[in-house]
């Protein structure tokens, strides 16, 4: 054990060992207080069009921007990725630029041509006062620690280095389109103002400038307390359709969907079945809520649909049921396939194994649609293993049923849009440790061309309803060709759920949140 000891200090006495070892020590001082030193001093404070804003870095493992507007919520930006975050507050409103703003719709436009100057501005001062308090506070863990002048500037040369591998990082990963695709956490009635029109977005994607300038001018209105909100304002050549699924019994939706359609100025709204829970009779009457909505209502039945239930909902003046038959609202051709199945005694989490005999039913639908002589706009069905085999029949499929919003582009090019449960799962929902989220989205297609443009995924978390999160994803290639894959023989393995792409990430295999 002696030897041993005597050994490794005989190794660690070599000359370019201990160079080595004071060298790390230099860098790693340096490190350390070079971060500590971006941190302290990473902050500034700036006028912004009419708002105060304080902005700030902080440590973070993936980057990004963190807009807060206080009351009304959070947006959150994928605008770069790296170590250091940067974080933007919303302090205060000056009442008198704010005002000028409301009165006088050219101001937006004018506040365009600077907005980027300011923001550009803050960025540079907050970045410079970050750099060169990383390299003092450097130097001086440098001189207390080492007692020496040349290890002092070596502290700030590591300081320094670490600096411009940051800014090397968050300048290669910048996003100047992730402005287009926030994703919005707050009070559920501001989200449409602060998120801004899909539509306009989709056009104007590449204009950094504006985008910002609206965002700055949609807040100064949420912000203006001498008056109500003011109204959304959609873009007259988007069609927008609000799609829920799997209900299962919940008052509530009804409530949410209300609301939603009223905000986001809905003209259809579409639910991919299990708007019951038990198929019962009693149940009937849950369907009563469909004729007081003031738009169409597409449907198709679920597995916990009876065709009682079924009859029901035709009942209702507004309501549109689709059995494996075409049909035209709001200028979108719609087709519709039910579930074959009634289970209403099965949970949705474990009737998945059916998945190659769902797909089977599925291409016996198409067989029905072919013969019908039209190409749709869009497919539903209820079942994402039956709307699998539509592949290439239509640009846009429309699923629940897994009580798990996710996407994904299909061999064919066709998307696969399954919802997760407008209902929160019903009683089920509240079988987990936590209750499953209240799920639905918006989705805005363009009037002429009918192809999906972009969407937005809104979840209500938990049992509270007063705040949501409101996710932006734009479709990257909406006019994409669509085309019959070849064909394919069941497998026995079920098609199992990908998760949501973010904004800029639109997916090729695994896809909404």
């Amino acid at each position: 054990m002696i030897r041993a000891w005597n050994e490794l200090r005989r190794f660690l006495a070599r000359p370019w060992i201990r160079l080595t070892g004071r060298v790390t020590a230099v860098i790693a001082v340096g490190l350390v207080g070079g971060w500590i030193g971006l941190l302290a001093g990473g902050h500034t404070r700036t006028d912004v069009g009419p708002a105060e804003v304080n902005l700030a870095l902080r440590p973070s493992t993936s980057g990004g921007t963190v807009i807060d507007i206080p009351p009304l919520g959070t947006l959150r930006l994928n605008s770069h990725a790296g170590p250091v975050r940067i974080e933007a507050q919303v302090t205060r409103l000056r009442p008198d630029r704010a005002r000028t703003l409301i009165d006088d719709p050219a101001a937006v436009t004018r506040l365009s041509d600077t907005i980027g100057g300011d923001v550009r501005h803050a960025f540079i001062v907050m970045a410079v006062k970050a750099a060169a308090a990383a390299l003092a506070c450097a130097a001086l863990a440098g001189f207390l620690i080492f007692r020496s002048w040349r290890r002092t500037v070596g502290t700030a040369a590591g300081a320094l280095s670490g600096l411009v591998t940051v800014g090397l990082i968050g300048g290669l990963t910048f996003n100047p389109e992730s402005i287009a695709e926030p994703r919005f956490t707050g009070i559920l009635a501001s989200a449409p103002q602060v998120v801004g029109d899909a539509k306009t977005i989709v056009s104007r994607i590449g204009a950094y400038r504006e985008q910002l300038a609206r965002l700055v001018g949609n807040m100064s209105r949420l912000y203006d307390v001498t008056s109500t909100l003011p109204t959304y304002e959609p873009d007259p050549t988007t069609i927008r359709v609000l799609h829920v699924s799997d209900i299962h019994l919940n008052p509530v939706a009804w409530t949410v969907i209300r609301q939603v359609v009223d905000q986001f100025h809905i003209q259809v709204i579409v639910d991919t079945g299990d708007l019951t829970d038990h198929g019962t009779k009693a149940e009937d009457k849950f369907a009563n809520s469909i004729g007081k909505l003031k738009v169409p209502y597409v449907f198709i039945k679920g597995n916990h649909d009876s065709p009682e239930n079924e009859k029901a909902v035709r009942r209702q003046k507004n309501a549109v049921v689709l059995d494996d038959r075409i049909a035209s609202v709001a200028g979108l051709r719609i087709f519709g396939t039910p579930d074959p199945r009634f289970t209403p005694d099965k949970t949705t989490r474990d009737d998945d194994v059916n998945g190659p005999q769902m797909l089977a039913y599925g291409r016996t639908a198409v067989q029905k649609l072919r013969a019908l002589g039209q190409n749709p706009d869009l497919v539903l069905a209820h079942d994402p293993n039956e709307g699998t085999a539509f592949d290439g029949t239509a640009p846009l499929i429309l699923s629940g049923h897994t009580h798990r919003r996710w996407t994904r582009l299909l061999p064919g090019g066709t998307r696969l849009f399954v919802q997760g449960s407008t209902g929160g799962a019903g009683m089920r929902g509240l079988e987990h440790e936590q209750p499953t989220p209240i799920e639905m989205s918006v989705l805005y297609f363009n009037q002429a061309s009918h192809r999906l443009q972009g969407w937005d995924d809104i979840q209500l978390g938990g049992l509270g309803l007063t705040s949501a999160q409101i996710e932006r994803t734009l479709e990257s290639k909406p006019d994409r060709p669509i085309s019959p894959p070849p064909a394919q023989t069941p497998t026995g393995t079920p098609l199992t759920p990908s998760p949501s792409p973010t904004p800029s990430r639109p997916s090729q295999a695994g896809g909404p949140r």
